[in-house]
């Protein structure tokens, strides 16, 4: 498999509504289904959730 195939970048977006993202990288087969994360938010300032965009 390519090295994008297995480990692609994913795009991590606020549920506070802030528009405020984070990037990273996901292994396929340990997580096929959509990242969730709880990360900070400068925007806010707390954690809050972050969601897989696609």
């Amino acid at each position: 498999m390519a090295r994008n195939e297995l480990r692609p970048i994913v795009r991590l977006r606020s549920t506070a509504g802030t528009g405020t993202t984070y990037v990273t990288r996901k292994n396929r087969r340990n997580d096929p289904d959509r990242m969730v994360l709880r990360k900070y938010d400068p925007a806010v300032r707390r954690h809050v959730e972050f969601r897989e965009e696609r």
